[in-house]
């Protein structure tokens, strides 16, 4: 089975932003359909700029309509309010993805380091190229959130096709 033709859209949450970018596999090649970044207005309270979040996620979900929705899993870091805006963030915009009728899949951040480069640790600098090369476009956006939310889609790409593969493959050994 080929997801020739999946649109993936990949998200990189955030309570300030949220990158978001959607890549379909079209006749072999990954392309950028489009990419941004979702913000919300710093001077308001958390639990309204979550509702900008949901209201924006659900109006890309509707415009864009994808079959899947990939995420980078969260890790935690030493400041945990800031990991709890993320998080809360995070589900927004999972919750979105799933109301959408959007296939929901996470990746590790090494995960998808490693689908898009072959290495787990790779630089920012690597990414941007790797993303840059295998979407074919000399026009990336500034936002790092956007960029690596085309990362997370290119990964979930490089993952069904890995699937695909092993899927195919013969199973037992044959002496």
């Amino acid at each position: 089975m080929s997801n020739d033709g999946l649109l993936v859209l990949g998200v990189d949450p955030g309570l300030a932003d949220t990158g978001y970018g959607a890549v379909r596999r079209l006749n072999g090649r990954l392309a950028m359909i489009t990419c941004g970044t979702l913000k919300t207005p710093a001077n308001l309270s958390e639990p309204q700029r979550l509702r900008i979040l949901a209201e924006q996620m659900r109006a890309l979900m509707a415009e864009l309509h994808p079959q899947a929705a990939a995420f980078e899993e969260l890790f935690f870091s030493k400041n945990v309010r800031t990991a709890m805006a993320v998080g809360q963030a995070r589900g927004v915009a999972l919750l979105s993805a799933v109301e959408a009728g959007a296939d929901v899949h996470e990746y590790t951040p090494n995960q998808v380091k490693l689908s898009v480069t072959g290495y787990g640790a790779a630089t920012k600098g690597q990414m941007l190229k790797m993303v840059q090369s295998l979407l074919a476009t000399r026009e990336l956006p500034r936002s790092d959130d956007a960029i690596d939310a085309l990362a997370i889609a290119i990964c979930h790409h490089h993952s069904g096709r890995l699937r695909t593969v092993l899927s195919r493959a013969p199973t037992g050994h044959r002496a």
